[in-house]
């Protein structure tokens, strides 16, 4: 499965939210350096989905706020 995300890092509060989906918006506290917002999106995405955060990868937008995400062996809700 591919979604969609756009990050907003070093925000003062972590806030999810779903838009549509498969296009989500993240605000995560870590900032955009060492690839710390990335590490924490990638946590916040396996809680939401039940996954290990191994499953989820980011396809596209390393650098960028606006990502694509895959996630494996998602179950089935």
């Amino acid at each position: 499965m591919y979604i969609k995300v756009k990050v907003l890092p070093n925000s003062k509060k972590e806030k999810f939210t779903q838009i549509s989906s498969e296009q989500f918006e993240v605000s995560v506290k870590e900032p955009a350096k060492m690839n710390l917002a990335n590490q924490r999106v990638r946590k916040l995405f396996a809680q939401y989905f039940s996954v290990k955060h191994n499953d989820i990868r980011i396809i596209s937008g390393h650098r960028s706020p606006s990502k694509i995400l895959s996630i494996n062996n998602l179950p089935e809700r």
